[in-house]
């Protein structure tokens, strides 16, 4: 199992980048966003279950670096940063800019969804309320940044585009609720799962005899 969603990580995290919403990403705003929700919501989550509890979970070597909490709000300091209009705008036009927005995206999700999933096996149960309660943290500021952009009644982004304000508002309409669906499905599962993991009933501990 560790090894199929390590693969489907990965194999996400190609169709984004060089697959056809990466050549849409420059004009479309939803394509962009489609771009950003596949990195952070879908690949990250899907490559750290890969690495988890394998040799290759850093988790497990520097567990005092991947605390759950503080890497939501790492997470939101990078995903915000990024949405403020220079930024975005200049990721979008950009190529370096492009690379360490995708770059930041996806370290910031990987040190969530590490810090959530990772450890040693011993610990994982332990660390399951405060992964929770990490992913209904971000769950929250994705749904927010979603709703800002989903309901917003102007263009927040203006760009070297010849489309009206009205499509321009369509497309930030449609990245808004592609960051809302996507962001709810992949965090409030995920802290679901975890809460069924913190709630099942301990194996009993067999005493030495």
């Amino acid at each position: 199992m560790r090894r199929a969603a390590l693969i489907a990580g990965i194999t996400a995290l190609g169709l984004a980048w060089f697959g056809p919403l990466h050549a849409l990403s420059a004009e479309r705003f939803a394509a962009h966003m489609s771009v950003h929700m596949t990195i952070v919501a879908i690949a990250s989550p899907l490559i750290a279950a890969g690495l988890a509890n394998s040799r290759f979970d850093p988790v497990r070597s520097a567990p005092a670096l991947f605390v759950a909490i503080p890497a939501s709000l790492v997470e939101l300091v990078v995903v915000w940063a990024w949405h403020a209009p220079a930024l975005h705008l200049a990721a979008r036009h950009r190529a370096d800019m492009f690379v360490a927005e995708q770059a930041s995206f996806l370290a910031a999700g990987l040190f969530l969804w590490l810090s959530v999933l990772g450890g040693d096996p011993a610990t994982r149960r332990a660390r399951a309320g405060s992964g929770a309660i990490a992913l209904l943290l971000t769950f929250a500021h994705m749904t927010l940044l979603g709703a800002l952009l989903a309901l917003t009644p102007r263009p927040l982004y203006r760009h070297a585009d010849t489309r009206s304000i009205p499509a321009l508002l369509d497309d930030q309409h449609l990245g808004g609720t592609i960051m809302l669906l996507s962001g709810g499905i992949s965090y409030i599962g995920g802290g679901l799962w975890l809460s069924h993991r913190l709630l099942r009933k301990a194996p009993p501990q067999v005493r030495p005899a």
